[in-house]
């Protein structure tokens, strides 16, 4: 029984690299839409593993950029694609479970596309520029507090887990914020530099070369654990806020069309690359966690619960598309 149970996850790794040896014969580009302008971190990240998936496998692989209405350009052409594995995507958790939330998009991000693999996860961090007098979160709370009604908050967009955490803080801290949505982090954080708005529930993404920078202070993380950047920084839940939990996650996402083989094999190939330690530590630099998942069913329930939870807030907050 112990020979049985020790030989099987050896015949599944052999049953996967016979599968990828075949699969990578040739030299028909891998193409991977990323439905986000070139230079940004998914993008990065994108080309930092397409390029150690090529030099596994052999074959070239392309980094697409499409963006545009929240992602679902991106997504879309994905889905146009022959599901025939040749064309993939890989972006943030959030195209699925808060973009199609507050905008229609031409697809079920539920039904119609499948995470391949998880390569990374990242943090929302509650950031307020270092000229703030607060120098944690509970004396940010009591200022906040002092001008209660007369505050604001920013975030990357209306019906993102930025607005969300916002709305949260402020309803159960009794802040009495306004909201003040923007088309992207830039532009949020430059108002926040500026002193036109209060607070902000970044990605971590974004924050960090300006916390690094000394421009930004950290004050709370809200995801499942303390960040690696900032190990003296607590968690919303340590502070008594367990619903301000928005973890993010960076996945490969394909057609929920893909044959189990074909999905099989790009899993191999993307969770190769995503192992290497050069790959892993540039993702570090680029402010990620790297976290690699194969679990399809379980991504795809996690997603589905996430998408309900966003959904009791939008409904709860009234939140209203731009």
């Amino acid at each position: 029984m112990k020979l049985q149970q020790l030989a099987r996850p050896a015949m599944v790794l052999i049953g996967w690299s016979l599968a990828l040896s075949a699969w990578a014969i040739g030299d028909k580009p891998l193409k991977v839409i990323v439905p986000a302008p070139p230079g940004g971190t998914i993008d990065v990240a994108a080309r930092v593993v397409g390029q150690q998936i090529s030099a596994d496998i052999g074959r070239p692989v392309i980094v697409e950029n499409r963006a545009g209405a929240t992602g679902s350009i991106g997504l879309s052409a994905m889905l146009h694609a022959a599901p025939d594995g040749d064309t993939i995507a890989m972006g943030a958790i959030n195209l699925l479970v808060e973009a199609p939330l507050v905008m229609k998009v031409p697809y079920d991000p539920l039904k119609d596309i499948v995470p391949i693999v998880r390569v990374a996860q990242t943090s929302r961090v509650l950031v307020s520029a270092a000229t703030n007098p607060a120098k944690d979160f509970q004396g940010l709370v009591a200022q906040l507090k002092t001008r209660k009604g007369q505050t604001s908050f920013a975030s990357f967009g209306t019906g993102t887990s930025s607005h969300y955490a916002g709305l949260i803080l402020s309803e159960q801290a009794g802040l009495g914020m306004q909201h003040v949505g923007y088309p992207g982090a830039p532009p949020a954080l430059q108002d926040l530099l500026g002193g036109q708005v209060d607070i902000m529930f970044d990605s971590l993404l974004t924050s960090l070369p300006l916390i690094k920078g000394g421009k930004l202070r950290p004050y709370a993380i809200a995801g499942k654990s303390r960040s690696r950047y900032f190990p003296d920084v607590p968690t919303m839940t340590e502070l008594g806020y367990p619903e301000i939990q928005f973890p993010g996650e960076v996945s490969f996402y394909g057609s929920s069309k893909l044959p189990a083989d074909v999905l099989a094999k790009l899993q191999a190939a993307i969770k190769k690359a995503a192992e290497a330690p050069a790959v892993q530590q540039k993702l570090i630099d680029l402010g990620l966690e790297p976290d690699v998942n194969v679990d399809t069913p379980a991504m795809l329930a996690e997603s589905k619960a996430l998408f309900q939870r966003n959904a009791a807030i939008v409904k709860r907050f009234n939140i209203q598309p731009n």
